[in-house]
């Protein structure tokens, strides 16, 4: 995979249209008539869709393995589905074959602020299922909710589907377990309260991650940095770690030496842990800037690279079983990114990436050297904390999406030679606001060779498909 990232999950229903392709694949009993083989050939050709059930994608690696999509923008830009008015939030949406899922925060309140000062604000989160194919509500669950943190316009975890079940993170902590089909709640917590910690200034933002029967949730508190629960009934089954606070990092797993491994990014370390038990393999100091540590590990080969803001970046190189890891380089200037609040994408040896001053870079792994940046995505002009998430088109070549935060939708090829633009479009109005500027701060999802995404007023569907 080319993030070297392995998940272990259970997309099974959400993910039948491949499921025909495999079957006809594998029936090699069948004798059909020449014109009867052909149909069904097509068919399966056009079943070969995909979901994306889950922050970066099905396989939580910002890969969108769809075929036949557009080479260039249509003149006028894309056509654009279905619009629905939807409340604030920076959640990115959950799409399956028949449903998209998206949390927002609704208040009286004026809630596009920084509230570094963590005043109250009173509101109400709400999970909402539309139809994928019109946008048309088909249910929601509401619960009011008190903001404290900074940025309170709405949650930022985007929900999971997994198999019939969907799971959501507030900003405040609350996990909840629906039924996907009728949003009837199966079990819910509230993670502060569970775990007498208390909300991060920038509120609960780390997606939780499905790995088998468990869903492994940053918590926060004394030895409940991570907790694995129970996905079918929300009990505890293992907790791990101490930190000063939860940070933002989202769980990845890894296998090193035939060993899997659950990396875990903390204000003050950077630890890979047993994903069955939560027991320690491995821990390397890291020291974040007022605990913001938002991007997930990336792998390339032997090494592991973590960025936060501030210039505080971190290299080490794992052995070869796994047992150990070893800094090569901390916090060394003009080496690495810091990213904001998009991940790095790795390809072959090279980390493409945002950087809090606003530039993407190409950077050689394990070298840290910056190979070129460039500002065009976002801007002329280097803006600060200006940024664009990033999604590669298939498992090879070097076609990428990109989303910037003034709502453009940008084709482009990523090399480690140059940044390439082949088409761009503006798709959504920035609705909030930050360090000074207009910003949209949602990651789209791509299935159905389309792009879903949100900003603090609508939700948009726009075609893709070539």
């Amino acid at each position: 995979m080319p993030n070297d990232i392995s998940i272990k999950s259970g997309f099974t229903k959400n993910h039948r249209r491949l499921v025909c392709v495999e079957s006809f694949e594998k029936d090699t009993t069948m004798r059909l008539s020449p014109f009867l083989l052909l149909a069904l050939i097509v068919t399966a050709s056009l079943c070969r869709a995909d979901d994306w059930p889950q922050w970066m994608g099905p396989r939580r690696d910002n890969v969108w393995r769809e075929d036949g999509l557009v080479e260039k923008f249509p003149e006028g830009g894309p056509h654009v589905v279905w619009r629905v008015p939807i409340a604030g939030g920076y959640a990115g949406p959950a799409v399956t074959v028949d449903s998209v899922f998206v949390c927002d925060y609704t208040s009286e309140a004026n809630v596009k602020v920084d509230n570094f000062a963590r005043k109250e604000f009173t509101g109400t989160e709400r999970v909402q299922c539309l139809d994928q194919k019109t946008g048309k509500q088909k249910w929601h669950h509401e619960y009011p909710v008190k903001y404290t943190m900074s940025y309170p316009a709405g949650p930022r975890c985007t929900p999971i589907v997994d198999g019939d079940k969907l799971y959501t993170l507030g900003a405040e902590g609350d996990l909840i377990c629906f039924k996907a089909d009728s949003g009837e709640v199966v079990w819910k917590k509230n993670l502060p309260q569970e775990y007498h910690t208390k909300t991060p200034m920038w509120g609960y933002a780390s997606h939780p991650l499905i790995d088998g029967k468990k869903l492994i949730c940053l918590a926060g508190g004394d030895g409940t940095h991570a907790v694995a629960l129970d996905k079918n009934v929300g009990s505890e089954i293992w907790r791990s770690l101490s930190s000063p606070e939860q940070g933002y990092s989202p769980p990845t797993i890894i296998e090193v030496g035939g060993t899997r491994q659950l990396l875990l990014a903390r204000p003050n370390a950077l630890s890979a842990v047993d994903p069955e038990t939560g027991k320690e393999h491995w821990t390397t100091p890291y020291e974040a800037t007022s605990g913001s540590i938002i991007m997930s590990p990336v792998r390339s080969a032997q090494y592991v690279f973590i960025g936060g803001y501030a210039n505080k970046s971190l290299l080490v190189e794992m052995s070869n079983d796994g047992s150990s890891a070893t800094p090569v380089w901390r916090d060394k200037p003009q080496h690495g990114i810091s990213p904001i609040n998009v991940q790095p994408f790795v390809n072959e040896g090279v980390m493409y990436g945002f950087d809090q001053n606003g530039r993407l870079y190409a950077v050689e792994l394990p070298s840290g050297n910056r190979l070129w940046d460039t500002t065009k995505p976002v801007s002329e002009r280097p803006a600060a904390n200006a940024t664009a998430f990033i999604v590669r088109q298939g498992v090879k070549g070097d076609r990428y999406w990109l989303f910037n935060d003034s709502g453009d939708l940008i084709i482009a090829k990523l090399s480690p030679k140059s940044y390439e633009e082949i088409d761009r479009a503006h798709l959504i109005q920035p609705t909030n606001t930050a360090f000074g500027r207009d910003v949209v701060w949602c990651m789209p999802a791509f299935a159905n060779r389309r792009m879903y995404v949100r900003n603090d007023s609508e939700c948009i569907c726009v075609d893709l498909a070539k």
